[in-house]
């Protein structure tokens, strides 16, 4: 197999695994094997909200009364009914239109009628996609808070701690608007270890004082003031009526992937864990397990971190991921391919990367340095130059990210 058949294989196979993970025929398969027996009204929010919502209104049919959908801006790609309230918001920002989308989300539980089952369609984005902030706390806040986290190379779940700390809805506090209705709700993990309390910053999930505990973690003074605005959790009685399935995780996107090489043929070497850590140092890892080991395709799934420099260019984890690889690769027959599983890595339009032994050469031949690119946190513009990004538009899905390895 040549280079160019290698990295024709790691994208079909990336494709493949993504169907596995769609929203829409996870959501429809869900409520046809567990049907709601009662009128209903869906809340679907975050990147993979719009496919959730289609899957949903799909098995519900007239059972349908009211929705709300809230996604990301640029995300809706198809026109709803009249019985949807539609709207895009900021991530992974959150800007004036994630707190209109908050307003909108406790109006529309407010107007619920009181026999309709509710069903929420949580997908990853949702920390940033509807926030009604506690009395004491701006906007400007909200915006500087989620700057700083961004840059700070926490992982998801310290994020999302400091996050349920500055917010009126996440720890479980929505709980507390659901006027006693019947509730359903339906998740994609986009953390690692897929825990409901990370998920979306646990909406509906009750918290203990213990889970938004942010001691260990070390905040800007201005932030530790802000935190002092923290509003109660909600009562542990709000929490008796609501149901809660796990739809699938990266763990389901690994086995697509491992399943489609199988048919393909290939050996496959899988790390049935989820990756967390250093995006650099990851990618060198990687790398060096592709080289030390058998001809396979090498297949990782998880969720990187990059500690941003105080002016970093463009690019995100997956690309600063591959990036890494690629210097360890050069000269060598491997390709690499790591993308995000909702199409968006960083705040541009890219999904991650494809590498290969050729991808350094390729940049640094368009006048740009691979370390440096590295060290600005710029991989992006290597990339392009180099060719080896990877754009898919948003894929109704949202469970980490997907790293294939193929050593020739």
């Amino acid at each position: 197999m040549d280079r160019e058949a290698a990295r024709r294989q790691l994208l079909e196979i990336y494709a493949s695994a993504l169907r596995a993970v769609a929203g829409d025929e996870l959501v429809r398969k869900q409520l046809l094997t567990e049907p709601i027996g009662a009128r209903c009204c869906v809340v679907a929010i975050g990147k993979a909200a719009e496919a959730m919502a289609v899957g949903a209104q799909q098995a519900l049919g007239p059972q349908l009364q009211r929705g709300l959908l809230i996604t990301k801006h640029g995300y809706m790609s198809r026109p709803f009914d009249a019985r949807w309230t539609c709207i895009e918001a900021g991530h992974p920002l959150p800007d004036d239109d994630s707190l209109k989308a908050g307003a909108l989300l406790l109006e529309f539980l407010h107007n619920t009628p009181a026999d309709c089952h509710l069903l929420f369609l949580i997908s990853g984005g949702t920390s940033s996609l509807a926030e009604v902030l506690p009395e004491g706390v701006s906007a400007d806040t909200l915006h500087r808070t989620n700057q700083w986290l961004l840059a700070s190379g926490l992982d998801i779940a310290s994020m999302n701690r400091v996050r349920k700390r500055l917010s009126a809805i996440k720890a479980g506090r929505l709980a507390s608007h659901l006027h006693d209705h019947a509730v359903t709700q339906l998740l994609l993990s986009d953390v690692p270890g897929n825990d409901p309390h990370v998920i979306g910053s646990g909406l509906l999930v009750p918290h203990l004082q213990a889970d938004v505990d942010t001691d260990y973690l070390s905040l800007p003074a201005w932030l530790e003031d802000a935190l002092q605005q923290s509003p109660p959790l909600a009562d542990s009685v709000h929490f008796s009526h609501i149901t809660t399935h796990l739809l699938a995780t990266n763990r389901t996107l690994r086995l697509a992937a491992q399943h489609e090489a199988e048919q393909r043929g290939l050996p496959v070497v899988s790390y049935d864990f989820d990756f967390q850590g250093d995006a650099a140092l990851l990618g060198h890892e990687f790398a060096r397990a592709m080289l030390d080991g058998r001809p396979a395709l090498h297949i990782w799934g998880g969720e990187a971190t990059v500690k941003l420099p105080s002016h970093p260019g463009r690019g995100g984890r997956c690309q600063h991921l591959a990036l890494s690889a690629a210097m360890h690769l050069a000269g060598s027959g491997g390709a690499l391919l790591a993308a995000g599983s909702d199409g968006s890595d960083g705040p541009g339009e890219d999904a991650g990367a494809l590498v290969d032994g050729g991808t350094v050469e390729r940049g640094e031949l368009e006048g740009i340095k691979a370390t440096r690119a590295l060290s600005e946190a710029d991989s992006g513009t290597f990339l392009e130059a180099s060719g080896d990004l990877i754009q898919t538009g948003p894929t109704g899905s949202n469970v980490m990210d997907l790293v294939l390895g193929l050593k020739l």
